[in-house]
Parts: structure tokens; C-alpha cells; sequence
């Protein structure tokens, strides 16, 4: 049996994502594989509703098998967030090809722009720019108009073109095909509506609100899920806590922190009395927004460089039916299904890569309006539909 795969975090699930799923189903018969951001996502925010709530959504609308992203590698780059999943979709053993939507129609440029980053006058100019002063998106941007050509450096401004050029370049020496699927509806961030169809940021903003209706952009689920949404703001005197108690060397091992900017965030920390507060006093235009977020909860979770050049280790399920229960028989890492046994089987990298995703479970406890208990990876068992 062969699989469609897709990278997500369903953040959360909306009548966009249904569509991919439905366009997927059009074109293969293959069961269709999710591997989900856990309880935290690559902008450098908390879920606003758990990976297991995401679960039931998702299984309920056509996906067949949910695995988790590790947190390590979901609240990460999208260069390392793209080659994470792909590195599982690859373990599972059973992916024919990975589906992914852009904004670009002319997928042709997509394929121009990640066979770019091999080349040799690419990097240079990317180099040459960074010297300037230039931060990375903005040096790939000029070096992609200046080696490829000016709709390819305009295509690479959009996230969803990015995260697309980084799934290709993660897929090359993999058998694994690409399935490219025009994104529909609002941009990636949009406030807006267009039909039933807006971003997933958008209802996120209509949840922490408690404003609009949100299910009327989102396919049938149960409402009850939604009933204790989760908020960043609230585990902001935690984060920082965190942050207070850490010294510029503990802040220089975090993921994306070089060139200095541990002294920077040490310095804004001592001075910052709410989150937002330390993220403006930490931004300068050589560092994007979500850059600064994603350090903050690198720093909240302990995650560090070294652990992130650790390879996927193992796969955890959250969630199958039938089908995507089959799919499990040919995985090629250590399967986790049951937390307690399966991490007493990992080795002692694997252990700091799942300790993390035990960590972000309890804390993102704390991060609901109504404060919950932890422990919830080990009370919560696989989601099954039959």
C-alpha cells in the first residue's frame, strides 16, 4: 500500500485545508498521512487547540493517518521544518508522494528556485548579500533576481511559496514525488474573508477574540473542542521567568542565535516587562518576527542547536483509521504508540528529542484559559476511527 503525504499543523483545520485534502483524493487513491506540529508551530506560537484535538479534526475530514512533527523540529526554520517531515514521510516507508500548496500557479519557477540553492553563484551572491547587512530571507530574495529572475525573487516574498521551494529541496534524493496544489482563498495571514475561505491566522485572531463565527470557516467538527483555546500571552510571566534566569551562554545555544544576538536578547530581556514588549525590543530589520518568536520558545522549551542537528529519531502516532493503521507496518524508525513503553526503547538522543514533546504537552497546560492537569501524553491514548 503506498500514501499521500502532507506536512501541517491544521493550526487550525479550515475548509482550505479541506480542499487540499479533497483535491489530493481526486487524483490518487492513496491514503493520506498528516505529519502535525504538536502543541507548537513554526511561527513561534502555541497551538490554539492541542495535537490531539487537531487529530480528531483532521481524521474526521479525510486524513487516514496523523503523525507528530517533534517539537524540535516543528518550531524550528522552515528549511528545517520541511526537511523533518520529509525525513518521516521517507521512514514511514510507504510515501509515493509528499502534497503541498502555493501560491505560485507556474510551478515550473518553484523547481528553478530550489535547484538555485545548488548552485554556486547562488550562494555567493546569498553570502555577498548577507555581508551587506542583509538578513537570510532578504538574501535569498535579491540572490533568486539576480541568478534565476525577477518572478522568482517575487514569489519567494509569499510563505507558502517558501515553505513549497523547501520541500522541494528536501525531496531531492528521496523517491518521493511532489504534488503541487494552488492554494485558494486569502493569502497566508490575511485578516480578510473571501467566501467561507480565510487563513488559519485569521480564525486563530476570531478565537483569541472571541469574535465572529468561527465554524462557518471550517468544515463540520465538534464545537466543543474549540472550548478551551490555548493563548501565548498566557505564559508570558513564564516565559519570562525563562528568559531572566538564562545566561548569554545558555541564550547563545539556542537555535538562530549567532552573529551576537545573544547579547541583544540578554539585554532586552533585563529591560522587557510583557512578551511583546521583549520581541520589539529584540526585532531589528536583519531578524524576521517569527525568527525572534521561534527563539523565545526555543528558550521556554530548552531546545538547542545541537538538538536540532539530531535526525528524526523516531515516529510518534497520534491518530489512524483503518487504512492509515496499515501504513504503520513498514516504518523504518522506532514506532511510538504507546508513550510509556516506547520511550523506554529509545536511545539517548531520541529521549531529548521526545523529552522535549513531553515538555510542551504540560506547558502548553498552562497556556489554556482554564488551566489544565498535565501529563496528557500519557493519559491520552491513540485516536482511532474504524
Amino acid at each position: 500500500m503506498k500514501a499521500s503525504g502532507i506536512i501541517c499543523e491544521y493550526n487550525p483545520f479550515h475548509k482550505g485545508h479541506k480542499h487540499q485534502i479533497d483535491v489530493i483524493k481526486s487524483k490518487s487513491e492513496n491514503p493520506i498521512v498528516a505529519i502535525m506540529s504538536g502543541n507548537f508551530t513554526q511561527r513561534g506560537d502555541i497551538a490554539v487547540i492541542d495535537k490531539f484535538k487537531r487529530t480528531e479534526i483532521a481524521l474526521d475530514n479525510g486524513i487516514d493517518l496523523v503523525i507528530e512533527l517533534p517539537t524540535v523540529y516543528a518550531v524550528s526554520s522552515a528549511k528545517n521544518f520541511a526537511k523533518a517531515g520529509v525525513k518521516i514521510a521517507q521512514a514511514l516507508g510507504v510515501t509515493e508522494n509528499l502534497c503541498f500548496s502555493a501560491e505560485e500557479k507556474n510551478t515550473d519557477l518553484l523547481f528553478d528556485i530550489a535547484n538555485a540553492f545548488d548552485r554556486e553563484d547562488f550562494n555567493s551572491k546569498v553570502k555577498e548579500f548577507m555581508d551587506k547587512g542583509d538578513y537570510y530571507p532578504i538574501a535569498v530574495q535579491k540572490a533568486v533576481e539576480v541568478t534565476v529572475s525577477k518572478d522568482a525573487a517575487d514569489t519567494v516574498t509569499k510563505a507558502n511559496n517558501i515553505l513549497s521551494v523547501e520541500y522541494l529541496k528536501a525531496l531531492k534524493n528521496t523517491d518521493i514525488k511532489p504534488m503541487i496544489i494552488e492554494r485558494i482563498g486569502v493569502g497566508h495571514d490575511c485578516g480578510e474573508c473571501s467566501g467561507d475561505i480565510t487563513s488559519a491566522s485569521n480564525i486563530r485572531k476570531m478565537i483569541n477574540e472571541k469574535s465572529g463565527e468561527i465554524f462557518e470557516y471550517m468544515p463540520t467538527c465538534n464545537r466543543e473542542l474549540f472550548e478551551n483555546p490555548a493563548n501565548l500571552d498566557n505564559l508570558e510571566k513564564i516565559i519570562l521567568y525563562k528568559l531572566r534566569t538564562m545566561s548569554r551562554e545558555d541564550i547563545e545555544k539556542l537555535p538562530d542565535v549567532n552573529e551576537g544576538l545573544e547579547n541583544r536578547i540578554y539585554a532586552s530581556v533585563k529591560n522587557s516587562t510583557t512578551l511583546q514588549e521583549l520581541i520589539n525590543n529584540i526585532k531589528t530589520k536583519r531578524y524576521t518576527m517569527a525568527r525572534i518568536r521561534r527563539i523565545i520558545i526555543c528558550a521556554l522549551l530548552g531546545i538547542t542547536k545541537d538538538m536540532q542537528s539530531i535526525d528524526v529519531p523516531y515516529i510518534r502516532v497520534l491518530g489512524f483509521d483503518k487504512k492509515g493503521g496499515e501504513l504503520l507496518k513498514q516504518a523504518k524508525l522506532p514506532l511510538i504508540t504507546n508513550v510509556s513503553d516506547g520511550y523506554r526503547n529509545l536511545d539517548e538522543n531520541a529521549k531529548k528529542i521526545f523529552d522535549v514533546d513531553l515538555l510542551a504537552s504540560d506547558l502548553y497546560s498552562l497556556g489554556t484559559d482554564n488551566i489544565l492537569p498535565c501529563s496528557k501524553d500519557f493519559t491520552t491514548g491513540i485516536i482511532k476511527r474504524h
